[in-house]
C-alpha cells in the first residue's frame, strides 16, 4: 500500500522541471507512505514517476522493494496495493524471469514482460500501477477489478498527470472548479456514477480499466467486468461449498504480509466473518478494532463486536467516538476524501483507523458483502413491490419471480425500521416498473428541491434518472428479468467504488493498509452466476453468506436484522452539541455565495431536520469541501509554480 504519481508528455520532452512536479506530488501524498519516497525521470524527460512507500511486503534490511522499480530491460513501474498471488506468479514465471527481489511489485514487471497488457488478468489483488515501457515509448496504467485502489488523472495539451489522490493533481490544473455533472450525481446519489470527479478536469480511471499513453494520445479500455448470467447447476449445497472454498482461500491470501494484520470489527456479518476466519487461519494474537457511540446507546453495536471477537479469540480494541471528535476531525475527513462521498460512515471509519494504526500496519475489512450478496433492506422493499405489481397485472409466475412472495413473509420484519422510507417512496408512483421503484430508493435528492439550484447547474433531475438507467438497464451485464441481480449490480458498479474510496482514504490518512478479502475475483465471479432463487432464498439478505457460514458466526450476529452500517448520531449532535458549529459553517460569507446552492434555504432548514440527518450531512460535506479546496484554490495552484523556482534539493523540503 503506497501512493503513486507521475507525468507523461504528449507532445515531446517536458524538461527537468518534471522532477520538481514529482516531488510535489510525493509531498502531498506523504501520509500514504511514511516509510520511504523516491522519484524517477527518464533522461529524455518524456515521463516521470513518483512513489511513497508503506512497507508491507519485503521489508527486510535489503529493502529490495523500493520503487520506482526498474527491470534492467527498459521497464519501470510504480505500484500501489498488493498482488496477493505473487508467490504463485513467481513460481509460474520462474523460467521466464530472473527475480531479484522478494517484492510483489516485481511480479508486475515480470507478468507484463510475459503477457503484455493481459498481465492484469493474472493478478489477484488490489492495485493501481503505472508502467513505463522504454522500448515501446508507452505508459500503461491499470486499476484493479473493483476499484479498491484509486487512480486519478488530468490531461492537458502537453502532458498527462496522474496520482493516487485528486489533491495531488490540483497544482497542475489551470483552475480549481466544480464539475456540475458530477456534483448533480453526488447530490442525487451521494456518489458519482462514472469517471468524472467533482473537480472539473480530473477523471478517475474506472475499476477494471487500463489507461494507455502512446504516440501523443491517451486511450482508456476495459479489461474486466462482472456478468450476471445464472448457472442453473448451482444448487444451495453447491453454492455453500463454492462459497466456503473461495472465501477461505481469499482470507488465506489476504493474510500474506511481513507485518502484523488486524481486522475492523463492526458487529455485522461481513466484518465478523472476515475477523473470525482470519484469526482461525493466522492463529493467536489477532487484533480487532471497533468504534462505538457510548453516549448514544441506540447507535452502540459494541456488544455484537465483542461476541465476534470472543468467537475469533481476538483482542478487541474499542474507541469511544464523541461529538467533540467530530468537531476536531471532520475537516480532516473531507480533506482526505478529496471530495465528499458515500454518507457519514467515513467519519467513524477515520476514528477507528486512527485506533488501528496504533497497533498494526494492515487491517482486514468486510467491504463488498452487501453489494454482491444483497445486504441492503432496499433490495427487499423493491422486490416486494415488484412482486405485488406483477400479481396485480396477472404476470406473477415462477419464471418472473425466482423467490415466491410467500417466502418473503418470515423475513419482512427486517423492514420494520424502514416504514418511514416505504411511506415516502410508495407515496408516489406505487407499482411503477422496477427501475422507477429502485431509483426512488437510491435517490437522496427528493428533499433537496429548495436547497439546490438545478437550473444553475444546467442539469435536470430527469437527467439523473437517465444516467441511472444506463447502468441499471445494461443487458450486457444483467439479463432481462433478473430483478435481484439488477439491483445488486447497480450497487456493485456505483455504490461499492464510493465505499472503497472511503475505505482507502480513511485508512491511508493514518498510514494504514486496508484489505477487503470478500472482494476477490473468484468470489465475485461465482456470486454473479448463482441463481437468484438460491442466492436470495426466502428473501433473506446476504443469504449466501449467512447460510454458508452460520456455524462459524455467533448466532446473535447471524440472526440480527438491525445492522446499521456504521450509522452516526448526526441528528442528535446537529440538534444538540454541534448545533452552533453547523450553523456557523453555513453562515460564513463564502458559504452564502456558493454557486448552485440556496444558502437561505439551507440555513433555514437546519432546525427542521428530523430523524437521521443524511440531508444535512450531504450539504455540510459539500460546504467543507468548498472551504478546503475552492476557497484555497490560489494556494493549491501556486504550489507547482513555486516549486519550479526551487532547486531539486529545496523542493523536497516544501
Amino acid at each position: 500500500m503506497c501512493g503513486i504519481g507521475g507525468v507523461a508528455g504528449l507532445t515531446g520532452p517536458l524538461g527537468p522541471g518534471i522532477v520538481s512536479d514529482l516531488q510535489l506530488v510525493n509531498q502531498i501524498l506523504s501520509h500514504r507512505g511514511p516509510d520511504g519516497h523516491a522519484v524517477w525521470a527518464a533522461p529524455h524527460h518524456k515521463v516521470g514517476l513518483a512513489h511513497r512507500r508503506l512497507s508491507i511486503i519485503d521489508v527486510g534490511a535489503n529493502n529490495t522493494g523500493t520503487q520506482p522499480m526498474h527491470s534492467g530491460t527498459g521497464l519501470t513501474v510504480v505500484f500501489n496495493g498488493e498482488i496477493y498471488n505473487y508467490v504463485e506468479l513467481k513460481h509460474e514465471l520462474a523460467g521466464f524471469w530472473n527475480f531479484r527481489t522478494n517484492s510483489d511489485t516485481e511480479t508486475i514487471l515480470a507478468a507484463y514482460a510475459r503477457w503484455g497488457d493481459d498481465c492484469v488478468k493474472h493478478f489477484r489483488g488490489m492495485f493501481a500501477f503505472a508502467l513505463w515501457d522504454e522500448g515501446r515509448q508507452r505508459l500503461l496504467c491499470a486499476r484493479d477489478f473493483f476499484g479498491i485502489k484509486p487512480f486519478y488523472y488530468t490531461q492537458g495539451k502537453q502532458a498527462v498527470y496522474f496520482a493516487s489522490e485528486c489533491k495531488a493533481l490540483l497544482p497542475f490544473l489551470d483552475e480549481i472548479a466544480t464539475d456540475p455533472g458530477a456534483l448533480a450525481e453526488y447530490v442525487t446519489f451521494q456518489y458519482t456514477l462514472g469517471d468524472q470527479t467533482m473537480f472539473r478536469g480530473i477523471k478517475q480511471l474506472m475499476p477494471g480499466h487500463l489507461l494507455i499513453v502512446e504516440n501523443g494520445q491517451t486511450k482508456v479500455r476495459r479489461y474486466w467486468d462482472v456478468h450476471h448470467f445464472a448457472d442453473s447447476d448451482i444448487t444451495p449445497a453447491r453454492m455453500r461449498e463454492g462459497m466456503r472454498e473461495r472465501v477461505q482461500d481469499a482470507i488465506r491470501l489476504h493474510l500474506r504480509s511481513d507485518v502484523p494484520v488486524g481486522s475492523y470489527l463492526s458487529g455485522g456479518v461481513d466484518s465478523s466473518l472476515v475477523a473470525i476466519l482470519a484469526s482461525r487461519t493466522e492463529g493467536s494474537g489477532h487484533k480487532a478494532f471497533h468504534g462505538r457511540f457510548l453516549e448514544h446507546p441506540g447507535y452502540d453495536e459494541s456488544s455484537y463486536a465483542r461476541e465476534a471477537a470472543n468467537r475469533a479469540n481476538s483482542e478487541l480494541f474499542v474507541t469511544d467516538i464523541t461529538a467533540a471528535d467530530f468537531a476536531r476531525n471532520i475537516a480532516k475527513v473531507i480533506y482526505h476524501l478529496d471530495y465528499p462521498v458515500a454518507g457519514p460512515g467515513s467519519f467513524p471509519q477515520y476514528m477507528v483507523s486512527e485506533l488501528a494504526a496504533k497497533h498494526v500496519k494492515v487491517v482486514l475489512g468486510g467491504q463488498g458483502g452487501d453489494e454482491m450478496f444483497g445486504g441492503y433492506a432496499r433490495y427487499v422493499i423493491a422486490y416486494l413491490e415488484h412482486c405485488l405489481n406483477l400479481a396485480l397485472h396477472g404476470e406473477y409466475s415462477e419464471q418472473s419471480v425466482p423467490v415466491p412472495m410467500q417466502q418473503l413473509m418470515p423475513n419482512l420484519g427486517v423492514l420494520r425500521e424502514y416504514v418511514p422510507l416505504m411511506r415516502r417512496t410508495w407515496g408516489t408512483g406505487l407499482f411503477d416498473p422496477l427501475e422507477h421503484q429502485y431509483y426512488r430508493l437510491v435517490d437522496r435528492s427528493s428533499d433537496l428541491r429548495e436547497e439546490i439550484d438545478w437550473r444553475g447547474m444546467g442539469i435536470g433531475r430527469e437527467d439523473m434518472f437517465e444516467r441511472f438507467m444506463s447502468i441499471f438497464d445494461n443487458r450486457a451485464n444483467v439479463p432481462k428479468g433478473a430483478t435481484f441481480d439488477a439491483m445488486t449490480h447497480f450497487e456493485f458498479k456505483c455504490l461499492l467504488p464510493a465505499l472503497l474510496q472511503v475505505e482507502d482514504r480513511m485508512s491511508m490518512a493514518h498510514g494504514l493498509e486496508s484489505r477487503v478479502p470478500l472482494l476477490d475475483r473468484p468470489i465475485a465471479e461465482f456470486a454473479a452466476v448463482i441463481p437468484e432463487g438460491v442466492k436470495f432464498e426466502g428473501g433473506e439478505m446476504k443469504h449466501a453468506l449467512r447460510s454458508t457460514f452460520d456455524a462459524d458466526l455467533p448466532s446473535a450476529i447471524v440472526k440480527r436484522r438491525d445492522k446499521m452500517g456504521f450509522s452516526t448520531p448526526l441528528n442528535e449532535w446537529f440538534q444538540g452539541e454541534l448545533k452552533d458549529l453547523v450553523h456557523d459553517i453555513f453562515a460564513c460569507s463564502a458559504a452564502r455565495q456558493r454557486p448552485y446552492f440556496n444558502s437561505d434555504a439551507i440555513r433555514g432548514g437546519l432546525s427542521e431536520v428530523r430523524g437521521f440527518s443524511r440531508k444535512t450531512w450531504g450539504l455540510l460535506s459539500l460546504e467543507l469541501w468548498h472551504q478546503q479546496f475552492h476557497d484555497r484554490a490560489a494556494e493549491w495552484l501556486s504550489r507547482s509554480s513555486t516549486l519550479r523556482r526551487l532547486s531539486a534539493s529545496d523542493a523536497a523540503e516544501v
